[in-house]
């Protein structure tokens, strides 16, 4: 028989300078990391590290809201699995992530747009206030510029 557990999952909010002493707490119970997690809301950047305790099956994460232009020291001294989740952070949002073990420098996704759900990304908000649309984006921004960069064709006889 299987005996299925679903114990309510825990939510500490911590300030920055709190992060590596929080993952090496549940690094020393035996939590193991299962995820992190970045958002772009209310101008700033939520991020969300999950840890699941495999004996009881409980979830703890811990949050903490940072502005942009932030540094969020990294945990792959503690957690060195953390690195794909890092780099994820970085180059998806523009996270600025300090000291990753295994930096790929944006490289981890082949991808066009630069940090596309961050502030300034197609998805996020681009010049401040103004809200993302298809004319206003990173993306279609640097089409343009590129097109306007083109040599326009020779139509007398070529």
């Amino acid at each position: 028989m299987i005996e299925l557990r679903n114990p309510e999952n825990v939510l500490i909010e911590i300030e920055k300078g709190e992060l590596l002493a929080k993952v090496a707490e549940f690094k020393k119970k035996n939590n193991r990391l299962c995820q992190i997690c970045a958002t772009y809301v209310n101008e700033k950047f939520e991020l969300s590290y999950s840890f699941v305790d495999d004996e009881t099956n409980l979830m703890s994460n811990i949050r903490l809201v940072v502005d942009p232009s932030e540094e969020v020291p990294s945990v792959t001294e503690i957690v060195p699995d953390a690195l794909f989740y890092e780099n994820e952070m970085k180059e998806l949002f523009g996270v600025k992530i300090q000291n990753i073990s295994l930096d790929f420098q944006d490289k981890l996704y082949r991808i066009a747009a630069v940090h596309p759900f961050g502030p300034q990304g197609p998805m996020g908000v681009s010049d401040g206030a103004e809200a993302a649309t298809p004319e206003n984006t990173v993306v279609a921004k640097a089409q343009a510029a590129k097109a306007d960069a083109k040599p326009a064709d020779d139509k007398e006889g070529k």
